[in-house]
């Protein structure tokens, strides 16, 4: 059993969190919304604090998973900050998909405390967190690393150091660069099958066994044919996480025309309405009701987007 506090119980905190306790670990949360804070408390048997400060209180091992790099500051930070509450060789792991900046802004702060940081964002979602099937991407030294490893396996299939503080969150945006290139594909794929007269559920179930398969097809396909988009991750929260790439490439000089070009796609989805869409929605840009209705951008319907890039 190890001591641990939780900071964030969104869609993927919150279940994370919750496999912890399951472990056997002893946790304490805190959310910026009491009452979700009080009902894990409840369901999961732990406790929950009033700020970041008192959960980490103690603590060997911190955990936070927030929204963006502010929302990480307001927690770190201050008085009631995760830092402030921590003791000298205690490790803080922060799960929130980030910037590399602030992971290795955060290292710099915590090592002047003697604390331990690793950057750890995460990729499969809410269904991965759910069902502890989450790979972590590490960023941090060898041998705080090996002390949170073991206990991350409680939400995780993978947990894999990936060099020094940054990596992490670099890792988790060659991720998100290589998912948006796969959805856009698909998208245009099915639009395509539909267009030319073929049984897009048919053609689906061929090229998934060929070169073609990959996990968005696999968990993504159908319900793209369906039309149906009411869940999943949200395209709000992949323009944060190509934005963070963007930047980064701007900085390093990695091109990267695809992702710029997808990105502007799924700011034409949230003007239609869609940021909590689930990111397979891409498709939408291409069809009206679905595949049975399909447009087409080559002839010059569809949208904006499908027009100036077709």
């Amino acid at each position: 059993m190890t001591k641990t506090a939780f900071i964030g119980l969104g869609v993927m905190g919150y279940p994370m969190a919750g496999h912890l306790a399951k472990a056997g670990h002893d946790v304490t949360v805190y959310n910026r919304t009491a009452k979700k804070a009080e009902a894990w408390a409840k369901e999961h048997g732990g406790s929950h604090a009033e700020t970041p400060a008192r959960a980490a209180a103690g603590a060997k091992i911190v955990c936070a998973c927030v929204g963006n790099d502010d929302d990480l500051r307001s927690v770190v930070y201050g008085d009631d900050g995760i830092l402030a509450g921590m003791d000298k060789g205690a490790i803080f792991i922060d799960h929130t998909t980030a910037s590399p900046d602030v992971a290795r802004e955060i290292d710099a702060k915590a090592r002047d405390l003697g604390i331990g940081f690793l950057d750890g964002p995460v990729s499969g979602g809410q269904a991965g967190a759910e069902n502890a099937a989450l790979t972590v991407m590490v960023g941090g030294e060898q041998k705080d690393f090996d002390v949170v490893e073991p206990v991350a396996q409680a939400y995780s299939k993978a947990v894999t150091l990936m060099g020094p503080a940054g990596s992490g969150q670099l890792t988790k945006a060659v991720n998100q660069i290589c998912i948006a290139g796969l959805v856009q594909g698909l998208s245009e794929g099915l639009a395509f099958a539909d267009k030319a007269g073929l049984d897009a559920k048919k053609v689906v179930d061929v090229i998934s066994k060929g070169a073609a398969q990959s996990w968005q097809m696999d968990n993504r396909a159908q319900t793209m044919i369906n039309d149906e988009f009411e869940f999943g991750f949200a395209v709000e929260w992949m323009r944060k996480d190509m934005g963070i790439a963007l930047r980064e490439a701007r900085n390093n000089g990695a091109l990267l025309p695809a992702t710029g070009v997808v990105d502007q796609f799924y700011g034409e989805v949230v003007a239609m309405g869609g940021k909590r869409w689930d990111t397979s929605s891409l498709i939408r840009l291409l069809t009206t009701d679905g595949l049975g209705k399909a447009l087409n951008p080559v002839a010059g319907s569809g949208s904006a987007s499908a027009r100036r890039y077709s």
